[in-house]
This record gives C-alpha cells, structure tokens and sequence, in this order.
C-alpha cells in the first residue's frame, strides 16, 4: 500500500467514524431539499467506509479509488451548500470557503490509487 493510499484510507475511515459519532455535524451541512439530513449523514457515512475498506484490500483498492473519487464529487454540493449558507458570517464563510479547494486532492488522490497498480 502506498503512503498516498494509507493516507486515503485513514481519511475515509475516520470520516466514516465521524459521521455517526457526531453525525449532528454533519446534519447541518445536508442541503434542506434534499430531505431527513440524518439518513444523508448515516448513508455517506457508510459510503466513506466502505470506500476506505475496498482501498485497503489490494484486490479492491482500484474500485475503492474510482468509488471514492465519485463520492467526493458527490458531497461536493454539500460544501457548497455550506459556503451559502455561511455567507453572511464572516469566519463561517471563511472556513467553508477553505474546505472547497482542500476537496481537488482528494479526488485526485482518488482517482490516482484508480489507476495505480500498487
């Protein structure tokens, strides 16, 4: 396993974790039209983990890779969310503004342990 796959795993495994032991702070970053934020908190919980649990295997990590690249393009809108709705707090607003571009790597690491044959 590779540092950057070690480094990816870590990641989603502890963001999984996150997600159901404070999933209130996760709740809060659910867009509203997108119905009961606590089932959204449980299911992309469990995306994280089970995608950290594919990259972990050697003979899933390339599916993990690919499943965790299209999951961080998917909670993407989230953090959008989070940027709108913090808009008119100056440190909230500064703090969702930072995340955005911290989610690039992420999905490049992803798609990058997608295609490494490690």
């Amino acid at each position: 396993m590779t540092t950057k796959t070690a480094i990816m795993t870590g990641i989603l495994g502890l963001a999984g974790v996150a997600h159901f032991s404070r999933p209130e702070l996760f709740d809060s970053i659910v867009p509203p039209r997108l119905g009961h934020p606590r089932f959204w908190t449980y299911a992309s919980g469990i995306a994280e983990l089970g995608c950290a649990g594919l990259m972990a295997n050697t003979g899933t990590r390339r599916l993990g890779g690919a499943a965790s690249a299209v999951l961080m393009v998917g909670v993407f809108p989230a953090n959008i969310y989070t940027v709108v709705k913090h808009w008119n707090d100056p440190k909230g607003r500064a703090i969702a503004l930072a995340r955005l571009p911290l989610q690039i790597p992420l999905i490049w690491a992803s798609a990058e342990i997608a295609t490494d044959s490690d």
